[in-house]
């Protein structure tokens, strides 16, 4: 594996006298896709929280990049996808996306945000929907606007929590491919949320399965099947049964 991008070192949680999270180490080399895999309830979200630096373990210590992550000061090359696009309504498309790098450092000039959220939705393909508000967008034109919202900052940590969960099959789909498609354009480490298995196969380099009450890691499986996967390739659909059986 190459380089960790981010090392989670004995991570514990409580909420009150609930333990959620327990002793959970595990690492995401450079440029990996690794899906965090489990049933509801296990701190698949929670976790993915105290990377992204929106809450604080009570035991262990997180790493990013080598260095040990303290504040938000390291978390700035970071973007979140959250599971609601949460597209500002009453902001264009171009906006939105321009929102993202309204507090980077050093400040961009307004003709550099511009410029770059103009190149990012022309890679994300919505370059004709730029001055549309999120009401005029379909349930994926919206995923892409979040996606391009969270990848104007060129960020070298990607975390995504559902953010797909709630569109159709097919266009949920077509998000799988996009991220693929982006990720080769520009290389960025992904760790993401999900339920799904079909999913996590489809997208993972790695799958980390987690045990629920308190959440902690019951198997860590490479998935090492070429791309793109279909959940109609035999070896897939294989994958996806074996993985099933761990959740």
């Amino acid at each position: 594996m190459s380089a960790a991008a981010i090392s989670v070192r004995g991570i514990g949680k409580h909420f009150g006298m609930l333990k959620v999270l327990g002793d959970i180490g595990f690492e995401v080399g450079e440029g990996e896709v690794v899906a965090l895999l489990g049933a509801s309830g296990c701190g698949k979200s929670t976790l993915l929280n105290i990377v992204a630096g929106l809450a604080a373990p009570d035991a262990g210590d997180l790493w990013l990049h080598g260095e040990r992550a303290v504040g938000h000061d390291e978390r700035r090359s970071l973007a979140y996808m959250f599971q609601e696009d949460r597209l500002l309504p009453w902001r264009s498309v171009r906006a939105n996306i321009e929102f993202a790098l309204e507090a980077m450092r050093p400040r961009l000039s307004a003709r550099e945000r511009r410029e770059r959220a103009a190149t990012t939705l022309e890679t994300v393909g919505l370059a004709a929907f730029a001055e549309h508000h999120p009401h005029q967008l379909s349930g994926g034109m919206r995923s892409r606007a979040a996606l391009a919202r969270s990848l104007v900052g060129q960020p070298g940590i990607l975390l995504m929590d559902e953010p797909f969960s709630k569109l159709d099959p097919q266009t949920r789909a077509q998000m799988h491919s996009e991220v693929l498609r982006l990720k080769t354009l520009r290389p960025t480490t992904i760790l993401f949320v999900t339920h799904d298995v079909e999913e996590a196969i489809v997208l993972a380099d790695r799958v980390i399965v987690l045990a629920p009450r308190p959440g902690r890691v019951r198997e860590i499986v490479n998935v090492s099947l070429p791309r793109p996967r279909s959940a109609t390739d035999a070896d897939v659909a294989e994958a996806i049964r074996r993985l099933r059986l761990l959740v």
